[in-house]
């Protein structure tokens, strides 16, 4: 009864925010553990579907578990159908098969409503006897829910098989693709009909899925068919899902039909829109008039998972062999890779040109016809190990998981970045990838079909770039009418320019939202740019940009079920963005094949209609298509006095999706020439809504003005347009990537935006795939301010561009929250202790013009006031304010320590910031002031992240993303590294810092869930806190964080202050915090995850009423940043990142630094007054603590519906409310989610005599994969007992048999040293803290262990100090950010050694593509036997050379024997007698920054010259 109640108010209220655009299923996100097992002979046995089931058992951890411990998110196996088992429940409905094959279908019907399910099967039957196939009859499948939870059993689907007859098909092929036909027609009439809780499992003559809602362990129990010994394959493909959704949805689970599929496609929606407009050039002869029964190919409420699944299949029953499919979906980077053969490259530019790429993390396992396959993403974003014996092929997310006699291994290895293993049972042969590769481009002759492919770029680059004089007054005017300023100019463009890159800001951006501004905006400022967090990860654009493309098909598309040489029949491009000549240029190359239509129209005394415009464009660019055009070119050139330009935004949007509305979208090219598109975030916004290239010609007017005018000295007009081209290129890129974007093709038509403040109309016709929560302003509305801003340009005599206020505060220009009166008047108040002028601050602040969307808002309330002496106290109150993460080096050491000192003072908390903290601050001063930061923060970087760090908070707080600049990295040069901060980061001085855009250990929701699992062992005290920042759909990301164990989330506001960020980021990415905290409040309230964590908000908070209207909206603890500075004497002049602070709070140098006039005393008398405040209303509504009114959004209204020529400003979306249990604060403050023991536990009391008398301890264990962590909760204790770097090395050393889980040594600290026997998986020695980790091959393998992989991805990420032996090959990120360990391995995967800092890192083999990107410290060795180092490395950062010094000969010699000692490993064995033979093979691999900086001399000419 209870579970139907939680179904029912769930469903209830899941429509309501659904009404109330809170929630929207499209956002959730699921991520999981997947694997095959194959024979290589191609023979069914029983032993595979067994080790299915057990590979299964140890997935568990990668998933996600109710509360009432039995209710997984799902998990399944798909097999053979096993004939012999089927034919006995054929013969049981009294019917005998025939020899043909026969089909089952496994299906979900619906449960309770009898008339749907009795339905359902007429419908199924109906499609199976209108095609000629006759039913033998249905089965019930046996089950046992005792085995299930409670919420599983609520919502378990009735499940059954239908059994088909096939007296006509003998072709195995031609019945399976009728039985595909067949099971889309039932879809289809099944969705035409609305019936729930209807799916498909598998409908096929060759394959059955077992699938549903229970934990991986308990496949087998509870579909006991499983265990009939006839149940025998000749594969088995299964999956565990962990979902961020916690509702139980038994169609979710995996595998579907083709594949099952670990991780997250990015570019969905742009592969979504691009399928629905490829569906009318669909056609095949395996389909012939069923074709259009196929559609749609996706549904619209399809995952990402059952989308790629969808797509595959349509390939696949279209005679593309899977790997071929594959290749085409998920393709490898190929374009910038120097080790591929031509006839490789041409392989992939055909199936370039075929269908646009699925971009995004992907570990798939797939089955279809004669072929299984592994494949991974370009990006390798999730591991895939596999085990190869003589009799099986054994894939997985992890290694270990199904036992293995070692004597009978011949390799394990790992599948990489791009890369595919397979198994072909009718050739009985196993293919790596490059003999798979090999196969498919030979298969048919791609190099011919692309010589098709008319490469134009020679021809558009040649194009030179005359001087043309310009109308200067004319110039202005236009300028003017499209809300250019001189900010615009000297902000944004002149950086683009002089300093070839994106122009960078700071501290945030405080100015109005586009939609609450009386100035006027362009329409790309309604736009705010989606990013990843958590369940997929950003990429660096910058040092990986081997895997980032912007190459472009200009023309129409092809069917993209043909394979012939017609589908490379069209033009090319490098990028999309051209300048004035060069699109001239492409202009011309299309001749009479193009179309230009102009986006201006008459003035016409100022009665303008848009929609009318709108209507006419559409037509025309319908019409063009009708008549053959292949290219559109949209052009406002003819904007002037008497003519108005549509937003060229609006044009191209209404015209792409209309295209795709008429069927008509792929026949043709869409080219823009803009005026209004000066900066990259309008580039990127004309992208995401179908543009297909683009010129910015009047930026390139405003070039040619200034060049003019001297403003570019040193540089030809020429230079200045290609360094303008050139930065937009890499902004594009950089914004793409902050998705995880690679290529364009799949970026372009995606709408990966959310506008805020344009109208639900406006959205749902012109930009039908975006969506606008806050509803604002409409045609009429755009209408109003365009012609208000072109009369003003034209009519008045412009004698220069208005000056700004955008970027920085300007008088007359736009409204800032922070200005020079609010930040005296505040700056007073904290001074002089005065609460009273503090008061007037706060009605400064209270009556501005509307700025955020909290200024729309006010509280109300029935209850009687009561007196303040009855309210929480104002130390309760300040206990729930913190003062956010910033680090040391973004402020001033003096400005970190004194916020750490006054949040101490008041029992509240501050944040480390990424930059890592001082020892000496985890002891209190002299005067009992405590200068630790509460919260230790853990980012991207995990800079100064040791086990010593981590054991010195209360609170550990990991940085997903930054309200400045989500989704991005950021790099701290050289020059600004100081002693102290290279001393704090485990650095050198002078040497650049870079923190990678992702953490590296987190590409999914289980990766989080792993890393909060080895932060919860190496401090067994402290609360896990993770960061978002607000974006759409952060609710049901937020809901996975919860379910991972975090005991805090902090939602970030788009205005979050930054020491350094784009202004790109700063200005166009993330939401207003009231948004994300209105969803993620509402949404885990749908979940009943409320009471399961604090939630935490910042971005902007200043006075008591916005604490008030957070807490309304949700929030428990608040964040202070911002204020908190201002508090200390910052005066908000924006340029943090320039060092040149005036008052000492965000600068490194000593002479301005010792301006700082902050105390511990200013701050706490500003949260003092916040506190103060936060009572007075709390009085006035009558409620007497804080935690009464968290969640009450019932008590705020509307104060406030926008300007007049808004449609209507709807702040319903954060307003709206459900009904959850919140939770007591204080108990949730209290205690933390636990998360289960690891073997460090058992270790702790077999090791007791090391902590009662410090003696040395040897121990040995078995260990499996499911064992995680092993060795930080024991670091922690060692820490706290003996200190990080007390003990000897060897002090206790610990030998493990078998396959180690999941961070292995995470943060071991010295004294520890870990042996193991076997292998491990991902994130060995994350964090290492000064032990030591060997891991060797068991004695009784015969594997080759230098060409074996024996450890995972990213080992030693963050590591500052031990040393690390693996007798094999390493995984991906080998070393990445590794600030000072020393490692020796036998090969590793793709990006090596990126971002590393400091540590040697010695490899004994070869390394995978992009080698030492970003690696600006440390020194690495490579042996190169096959010279393959120098196609792989990226040379950005390094210098490399097989002449070494004599020194660092007797170095690399030493380490070597090092290693064979540790390990026995016979390659080093094998190096070490060879020596002179072989040491010239070693390639010695320096940063460019560190030549200088070494003890010993690195260059040979050194010595020489000495």
């Amino acid at each position: 009864m209870q579970y139907n109640l939680f179904i029912n108010n769930w469903k209830k209220n899941k429509q309501k925010l659904i009404k109330n655009h809170v929630y929207d299923e499209l956002n959730e996100h699921s991520s999981c553990g997947v694997g095959l097992i194959a024979s290589l002979k191609g023979v069914p046995k029983r032993e595979i579907v067994e080790m299915g089931i057990e590979a299964l058992k140890c997935l568990y951890h990668r998933g996600a578990v109710d509360a009432d411990g039995k209710t997984g998110d799902g998990a399944g196996i798909q097999i053979d159908i096993p004939k012999q088992f089927f034919k006995e429940q054929i013969e049981r409905t009294g019917n005998k098969s025939n020899d043909l094959a026969f089909g089952v279908g496994m299906i979900f019907l619906p449960r309770t409503n009898f008339n749907a399910q009795e339905r359902s099967r007429s419908i199924v039957e109906s499609a199976i006897l209108k095609e000629g196939l006759k039913i033998y009859g249905w089965r019930h499948v046996p089950i046992n829910t005792k085995v299930i939870g409670e919420k599983a059993k609520v919502t378990r689907p009735e499940i059954e098989q239908v059994l088909i007859r096939n007296d006509i098909y003998e072709d195995e092929k031609n019945f399976e693709t009728k039985l595909y036909i067949i099971r889309k027609r039932i879809e289809n009439q099944i969705r035409k009909e609305n019936i729930n809780d209807f799916y498909v499992c598998s409908f096929s003559c060759r394959s059955i899925i077992y699938k549903g809602l229970f934990l991986a362990e308990q496949l087998s129990n509870f579909y006991p068919d499983i265990l009939d010994k006839r149940f025998i394959s000749k594969f088995a493909i299964y999956h565990q899902r962990y979902s961020t959704n916690t509702f139980p949805t038994w169609s979710l689970a995996q595998p579907f039909r083709v594949l099952a599929h670990n991780g997250e496609i990015n570019t969905l929606k742009g592969n979504k829109n691009w399928m629905a407009a490829h569906e009318p050039r669909l056609q095949h002869n395996n389909f012939k008039d069923s074709i259009e029964d196929l559609k749609p190919i996706i549904n619209s409420n399809d995952s990402d998972s059952a989308a790629l699944d969808a797509t595959m299949e349509l390939l696949v029953h279209a005679n593309r062999s899977l790997p071929m499919a594959k290749l085409m979906m998920i393709p490898e980077a190929w374009a910038h890779r120097k080790d591929f053969t031509v006839k490789l490259k041409n392989l992939y530019a055909y199936a370039n040109a075929v269908i646009e790429p699925w971009d995004g993390p992907a570990a798939i396992c797939a089955a279809h016809d004669e072929w299984v396959i592994a494949g991974m993403d370009r990006n390798g974003l999730r591991p895939l190990r596999y085990t190869q014996t003589d009799e099986y092929l054994i894939v997985g997310s992890e290694t270990g998981m199904v036992e293995v006699d070692e004597s009978k291994i011949k390799e394990k290895g790992r599948v990489g970045p791009g890369q595919m293993i397979a198994v072909n049972f009718n050739q009985e042969k196993l293919y790596k990838d490059n003999d798979l590769k090999s196969y498919l481009s030979s298969s048919k002759p791609f190099s011919n079909w692309t010589k098709k492919i008319t490469h134009i770029d020679k021809l558009v680059q040649s194009a030179e770039e005359h001087f043309r004089d310009v109308d200067k007054a004319e110039l202005r005017k236009r300028m003017t009418a499209l809300g250019w300023t001189i900010e615009d100019l000297e902000l944004i463009l002149q950086p683009m320019i002089v300093e070839q890159k994106e122009a960078v800001g700071s501290m945030g951006d405080d100015t109005p939202l586009a939609v609450l501004t009386d100035k006027y905006r362009g329409l790309h400022h309604f736009f705010r740019q989606n990013f990843s967090q958590v369940t997929n990860p950003p990429i660096d654009s910058l040092r990986e940009k081997v895997v980032m493309s912007l190459r472009t098909r200009i023309g129409h598309l092809s069917n993209i079920l043909d394979e012939n040489e017609d589908q490379c029949d069209h033009l090319q491009l490098g990028s999309p963005v051209l300048s004035i000549n060069q699109f001239k240029s492409l202009r011309q190359y299309m001749g009479e094949s193009v179309k230009i239509i102009d986006t201006t129209f008459e003035k016409n005394n100022g009665k303008i209609s848009f929609k009318n415009e709108l209507e006419k464009i559409n037509k025309e660019a319908e019409n063009a298509v009708r008549s053959g055009y292949v290219h559109i070119i949209l052009t406002d050139k003819d904007f002037s006095k008497n003519r108005i330009a549509l937003p060229m935004i609006l044009a191209t949007s209404s015209i792409h999706h209309h295209l795709i509305k008429k069927n008509l979208r792929t026949f043709i090219s869409l080219n823009i020439q803009s005026a209004e598109c000066l900066d990259i975030h309008y580039y990127a916004v004309l992208l995401g809504v179908g543009a297909t290239s683009i010129n910015a010609y009047m930026a390139q007017q405003a070039i040619a003005d200034r060049h003019q005018k001297g403003l570019f000295k040193g540089l030809t007009y020429e230079q200045c347009v290609e360094r303008y081209i050139n930065t937009v290129k890499n902004g594009i890129l950089k914004i793409m990537s902050k998705m995880g974007i690679s290529v364009v093709s799949s970026y372009r038509g995606g709408c990966n935006f959310e506008a805020v403040g344009l109208s639900r109309s406006l959205m749902a016709d012109y930009f039908p795939t975006m969506t606008s929560r806050i509803s604002g302003i409409g045609l009429p509305g755009l209408e109003k301010r365009t012609l208000e801003v072109h009369k003003k340009a034209f009519d008045e005599d412009i004698i220069t561009l208005p000056i700004g206020g955008f970027y920085r505060y300007r008088k007359g220009g736009d409204r800032h929250a922070f200005e020079a009166t609010s930040i005296h008047m505040l700056q007073s108040a904290v001074g002089s202790d005065s609460y009273s002028i503090y008061k007037k601050y706060s009605e400064i602040i209270k009556n501005h013009d509307p700025i955020n969307l909290r200024d729309l808002l006010n509280y109300k309330s029935n209850r009687k006031s009561v007196t303040i002496d009855k309210v929480e106290s104002i130390n309760g109150i300040r206990k729930k304010l913190a003062s956010p993460s910033i680090s040391f080096g973004a402020l001033s050491l003096e400005a970190h320590e004194t916020l750490s000192i006054a949040m101490n003072r008041i029992g509240a908390k501050s944040g480390s910031g990424e930059g890592g903290e001082d020892p000496k601050r985890f002891i209190s001063k002299v005067n009992g002031d405590n200068p630790s930061s509460a919260i230790k923060q853990i980012a991207s970087a995990r800079f100064g992240v040791t086990a010593e760090y981590l054991n010195n908070c209360k609170e550990i707080e990991i940085k997903i993303a930054q309200g400045a600049k989500p989704g991005e990295g950021g790099q701290l040069p050289g020059s600004k590294v100081s002693s102290i901060i290279a001393k704090l980061r485990y650095s050198i001085k002078g040497v650049t810092l870079i923190s990678p855009p992702p953490h590296h250990d987190i590409y999914s929701i289980e990766d989080l869930a792993q890393l909060i699992y080895d932060l919860k062992q190496i401090n067994p005290e402290a609360k896990i806190c993770v960061k978002l920042v607000a974006q759409s759909g952060i609710g049901t990301v937020a809901a996975g964080v919860a379910k991972a164990k975090a005991d805090v989330i902090l939602i970030s506001g788009h205005v979050g202050g930054t020491g350094a960020s784009p202004q790109t980021s700063i200005k166009y990415a993330g939401l207003p915090w009231e948004i994300g905290l209105s969803e993620v409040h509402q949404i885990l309230s749908l979940n009943n995850l409320r009471d399961k964590v604090i939630l935490r908000t910042d971005g902007g908070l200043k006075t008591g009423r916005d604490i008030v209207i957070a807490a309304m909206l949700g929030a428990e603890e608040y964040g202070i940043g911002t204020a908190s500075l201002v508090a200390m004497g910052c005066i908000l002049v924006r340029q943090c990142h320039s060092n040149t602070c005036p008052v000492g709070v965000c600068t490194q140098d000593e002479k301005l630094r010792a301006k700082f006039t902050g105390t511990p005393e200013k701050v706490i008398n500003l949260f003092s007054f916040i506190a103060e405040e936060v009572r007075e209303i709390l009085a006035s509504l009558g409620f007497t603590s804080l935690q009464d009114i968290v969640g009450r959004t019932d008590l705020l209204y509307q104060i406030n519906r926008g300007s007049t020529d808004l449609d209507d400003l709807d702040l319903n979306p954060i307003l709206t409310k459900i009904d959850s249990d919140i939770g007591e604060y204080e108990l949730k403050n209290k205690k933390r989610n636990e998360v289960p023991q690891s073997l460090d536990v058992e270790i702790l009391k077999d090791a007791s005599n090391l902590f009662n008398n410090k003696e040395k301890v040897q121990l040995t264990y078995n260990i499996n994969n499911t064992q995680r962590a092993i060795g930080a909760y024991l670091s922690s204790a060692i820490t706290k007992k003996f200190g990080m770097n007390t003990l000897k090395d060897n002090h206790l050393f610990i030998r493990l048999r078998g396959s180690a889980g999941q961070s292995l040594g995470a943060f071991v600290v010295k004294g520890i040293t870990l042996e193991v026997l076997g292998d491990a998986n991902d994130y060995v020695g994350k964090g290492l803290s000064g032990g030591m980790i060997i891991i060797r091959p068991k004695t009784s393998s015969n594997i080759i262990a230098k060409d074996s992989v024996i450890i995972g991805n990213v080992c030693l990420y963050g590591a500052t100090k031990g040393k690390l032996y693996a007798a094999g090959i390493a995984g991906e990120r080998f070393c990445v950010r590794n600030s000072g360990a020393e490692a020796i391995v036998e090969g590793c995967g793709d990006n090596g050694c990126e971002y590393m800092t400091g540590g040697s890192a010695i490899i004994l083999g070869s390394v995978g593509n992009n080698f030492a990107a970003g690696m600006t410290g440390g020194m690495a060795f490579v042996y190169d036997k096959e010279g393959t180092l120098p196609m792989r490395i990226n040379l950005d950062d390094v210098i490399y050379q097989q002449q070494m010094t004599q020194h660092w000969q007797n170095y690399l010699l030493s380490k070597i024997e090092e290693h064979h000692k540790k390990t026995s490993s016979d390659h080093a064995k094998y190096l070490i007698e060879n020596w002179e033979n072989e040491k010239s093979c070693f390639w010695q691999v320096i940063p460019k920054e560190m030549v200088n900086k070494f003890d010993q001399p690195v260059l040979v000419d050194e010595i020489k010259s000495a």
